[in-house]
């Protein structure tokens, strides 16, 4: 089991499936989405512990994103754990700007978080994988650019010892019982029932 400490530091960072509509003028505020809901469950769970969450995902961003806001939304916070849910903007850009980030710059660029963060921190990461379910029918072509970012994660979780959280298989698991659209409207940013799969997920594998 992996124990968070007392008085430890959660920090949740990511894209718009994270930000959920945190309010940015108040530091404290979670979203309304798995953020959220981690807190609160964790937050009931261990009374005791006084955790600290934050959330600085920021909607519509990318791997490049993160890096440059990475010291003062991460490293000047000193978190305990960092979770880093990234990777769907790397893939949508493409298709709907024609802006690709090839597999060798999200990689490279993923790296770099995690090498900025073990340097400058001694805090635990947890990566979390993208989703994309085939919800319009357009994200079917999504695969080709997506499947090989999040192998890409996969490497590096392994690389650098990190706790995982397997979003696409799950998302895909529990789609083929209703439509897909329960869990994701447009495929790709959760209804309230996919934002309790995704800190299910999370609090699984943490062990919370």
């Amino acid at each position: 089991m992996f124990t968070i400490e007392n008085n430890g530091t959660i920090l949740f960072q990511g894209d718009s499936v994270t930000d959920c509509g945190r309010d940015y003028s108040n530091k404290g505020s979670l979203g309304s989405g798995y953020a959220l809901l981690t807190a609160a469950e964790m937050g009931r769970k261990y009374p005791n512990k006084n955790i600290n969450f934050l959330n600085r995902g920021v909607s519509g961003n990318r791997v490049t994103d993160l890096n440059r806001r990475w010291d003062e939304d991460c490293l000047q916070l000193n978190p305990s754990w960092v979770s880093i849910y990234i990777g769907i903007n790397d893939v949508w850009r493409r298709y709907d700007d024609n802006d690709p980030t090839s597999v060798e710059q999200f990689y490279e660029g993923y790296r770099k978080l995690i090498e900025r963060t073990h340097e400058h921190t001694d805090a635990k990461l947890i990566l979390v994988e993208p989703f994309c379910l085939p919800v319009p029918e357009d994200r079917k072509a999504w695969r080709e650019d997506l499947d090989p970012k999040i192998q890409a994660i996969r490497v590096l979780a392994r690389e650098f010892h990190t706790l995982y959280v397997p979003l696409d298989g799950l998302f895909a698991s529990v789609s083929t019982q209703i439509d897909p659209a329960y869990f994701a409207e447009d495929g790709v940013h959760p209804t309230p029932a996919g934002h309790a799969l995704i800190s299910k997920a999370w609090l699984n594998t943490i062990h919370a």
